[in-house]
């Protein structure tokens, strides 16, 4: 899977989500399965196997992390041994409000899991401009993706894997603009939002913000990262 079927299964997740709302795992399963599948042909070794919604099997698999145990997004096992993990977080609207949240949350299960020498993988898709919505479903504002907004993933991108344990092996930002074929249109909450992207045809394309990310982070090349996961995987 290279980049432009990549976008082509987040614009595909983001329909489902739209679709079937924030609750439902239909989006994961989307996304999910198709980053397992394209793993599993990489790896191109049937002594490994992938699991995750979506795929296979269609659950996930749990990993025995160093403090608790998780069931982690997609995991990748060597004779039925797990040995790395992906989380994949796709961000659709009030980034602001959770982003410390995501942001912590990440580091914990990367540390739970490489403190048990497990490889940890992570993957952050967010589009460049995003819904605020209020409790009542109004648009209170759009939040437009900034080097401010992204700054504790660019110290992150610098940090030593090897002395930082909470810092994933590797991670992939993806940032993504979705571009309104009728820029007139007016959407004013979850409602109108959900109607206008569900029944009009809109781009999904790579967004052409720049940022100044260290080695540990991947940029906007999905590509690039799978590649970097299957020869980490491959090393062990």
């Amino acid at each position: 899977m290279n980049n432009s079927q990549f976008l082509a299964i987040l614009k595909k997740s983001f329909i489902t989500y739209l679709q079937t709302g924030a609750r439902s795992n239909k989006k994961l399963g989307i996304l999910h399965g198709a980053i397992s599948e394209d793993l599993q042909e990489r790896l191109n070794n049937n002594t490994y196997s992938v699991y995750s919604l979506g795929y296979g099997i269609g659950k996930e698999h749990k990993i025995y992390g160093r403090y608790v145990d998780k069931a982690v997004d997609i995991t990748i096992t060597e004779n039925n041994q797990p040995i790395a993990g992906i989380a994949v977080k796709y961000v659709m609207s009030n980034y602001s409000q959770n982003s410390n949240n995501y942001f912590e949350n990440m580091l914990g299960e990367t540390a739970n899991i490489r403190c048990a020498k497990i490889p940890y993988f992570q993957i952050f898709i967010i589009p460049d401009k995003i819904p605020y919505f209020d409790k009542d479903g109004s648009i209170s504002k759009w939040e437009t993706i900034s080097e401010h907004n992204l700054n504790k993933y660019i110290k992150l991108s610098n940090d030593n894997i090897d002395t930082y344990l909470h810092t994933p092996n590797k991670t992939l930002v993806f940032i993504v603009h979705i571009q309104d074929k009728n820029s007139n249109a007016k959407i004013s909450n979850r409602q109108t939002y959900v109607d206008y992207y569900s029944n009009n045809d809109f781009d999904m394309t790579m967004s052409a913000l720049s940022f100044n990310f260290g080695s540990t982070i991947v940029y906007n090349d999905y590509d690039k990262f799978i590649d970097k996961v299957v020869h980490a995987i491959k090393s062990l």
